[in-house]
């Protein structure tokens, strides 16, 4: 069972039936374990083989808006567009993505809590608990904008909130572009997580591994913050995003080797939270749904995107989203995310 300690003073247009439903030729196809009179068994093998079943969307990673209040260096999802969907085509989205077997949605961006200050952001929360019924509601945030009121409207709602934060020093912070004046990036981590606690919220810990932090020692802060799960990611270039001509960053200057990336994670190894993600298991082991609701394919070292699913319908969208369901599942892509099956000591 999972306790959460004290902290310590120091821790600073409407898509068609047809694409929703199967064909009647699809679902005869569907039912090919019977063999069918005058089949010869061994082409209906070989049939089966090559047969390629649909990828189902189980978890989504949703970055409904590009905007954010924060300019870290090696970004991956920049401020390319300013647009944000119109909320009840948002929702028509989620309900064609759970109909396609979506189990989870993380909402992230940009910074999710800058349209209508948190509230459009809320709305679609519980909208996906209450109305779709999903196991599990996500965000990831920089947690700068959070207010408690948010909890107390929507928190009921939500399963995880993740927080970026990349170092317990401020300056290096500041460094990385996660500066905001007089504000503290970990002194707000802190009240976040006391806000977590509070209103019932599974807490989480993002951390980008780059060339400022790498040689930091975050044993003693992680272990007294307690997350459910610290996710350690390797700065990742993405062209377009944060590297080549057209980007809105740089970011070669955050990048660090693997071996360097090994290093800090074996620095790390007791902390039992730890849930390492290198360049190689994070490039095509999300489904990711940009602003628009297109999945983004990021095997070229890009993100191409698909037709949007409220054009074509997910089944359609999803077969361009490149996306690699073996590495999602062999990087723990799928674990216990729901608090009701956490059981949380709160």
């Amino acid at each position: 069972m999972i306790k959460f300690t004290a902290l310590r003073p120091f821790l600073q247009p409407a898509t068609s039936l047809t694409s929703l439903f199967p064909s009647p030729e699809y679902l005869v196809g569907a039912e090919r374990g019977q063999q069918q009179v005058g089949e010869d068994p061994k082409e209906s093998q070989e049939e089966d083989e090559d047969e390629v079943l649909p990828t189902t969307p189980t978890s989504v990673n949703y970055h409904f808006t590009r905007q954010c209040n924060y300019k870290c260096g090696f970004c991956f999802h920049t401020a390319k567009t300013s647009f944000v969907l119109p909320l009840e085509e948002a929702k028509r989205g989620l309900q064609l993505l759970k109909q396609a077997g979506m189990e989870k949605i993380n909402f992230s961006g940009g910074e999710p809590f800058l349209q209508d200050r948190g509230e459009y952001l809320g709305k679609l929360v519980k909208f996906c608990k209450v109305e779709l019924g999903l196991p599990s509601v996500s965000i990831v945030s920089n947690g700068s904008l959070i207010r408690e009121r948010w909890f107390r409207d929507y928190g009921e709602y939500l399963d995880i909130l993740a927080i970026s934060c990349d170092s317990f020093d401020e300056q290096v912070n500041v460094l990385i572009g996660r500066g905001q004046g007089k504000k503290n990036h970990v002194e707000n981590l802190q009240k976040l997580r006391m806000w977590c606690r509070d209103y019932r919220v599974a807490f989480k810990i993002n951390s980008v591994i780059n060339r400022f932090n790498v040689e930091e020692d975050m044993n003693e802060q992680i272990k007294a913050l307690n997350p459910v799960r610290w996710k350690v990611f390797q700065c990742l270039l993405i062209e377009g995003e944060n590297s080549g001509e057209d980007a809105l960053r740089e970011a070669e200057r955050f990048v660090i080797s693997d071996k360097e990336f090994e290093g800090f994670l074996e620095r790390h190894k007791d902390v039992s939270c730890l849930v390492p993600e290198s360049n190689q298991k994070m490039k095509n082991s999300y489904l990711i749904l940009d602003e628009y609701m297109r999945f983004l394919n990021c095997t070229s070292g890009r993100k191409d995107p698909s037709k949007s699913i409220l054009d074509v319908g997910v089944e359609e969208a999803i077969k361009f989203s490149g996306f690699d369901e073996k590495m999602f599942l062999k990087r723990g892509g799928k674990y216990v995310w729901s608090k009701a099956d956490l059981k949380l000591d709160w």
